[in-house]
């Protein structure tokens, strides 16, 4: 069984940083691209960033972009997702997700696509 773990977030002023992780442990799961997605209250789950097995390729939604930085360990099974500049709308539970789907090769945006996922941790801008 695979099982992510999330840590990292909590309660920041607007404009404050955070950095967040992602964990996996149990069965090894192969190369596979790693996935943050949050939610807002009376929001529907969005895509954030995401990140190949390599690391080599990159993406992220347009409201973080230039903000947010997702980079990987894979020595230490662990994704991270770097959040800078941090705004109110930025508040939400943070999920982090996995997907072998494309070996790791291809970028992903879709929550459908992840096959793992952890129990997400909230993160709370304050004006």
């Amino acid at each position: 069984q695979v099982q992510l773990v999330e840590s990292g977030g909590g309660l920041v002023q607007s404009g404050g940083s955070l950095r967040l992780s992602c964990a996996a442990s149990g069965r090894t799961i192969g190369r596979s691209v790693g996935g943050w997605f949050r939610q807002a209250p009376g929001k529907e789950r969005e895509f954030v960033a995401a990140i190949t097995w390599s690391g080599s390729s990159t993406d992220y939604a347009n409201s973080v972009k230039g903000r947010f930085t997702i980079s990987r360990d894979n020595a230490k099974n662990t994704v991270y997702l770097q959040m800078n500049s941090l705004k109110p709308e930025d508040t939400g539970v943070y999920t982090c997700a996995a997907a072998t789907l494309v070996g790791g090769t291809r970028i992903l945006k879709s929550p459908d696509s992840y096959h793992y996922w952890g129990q997400g941790t909230q993160v709370t801008v304050s004006s």
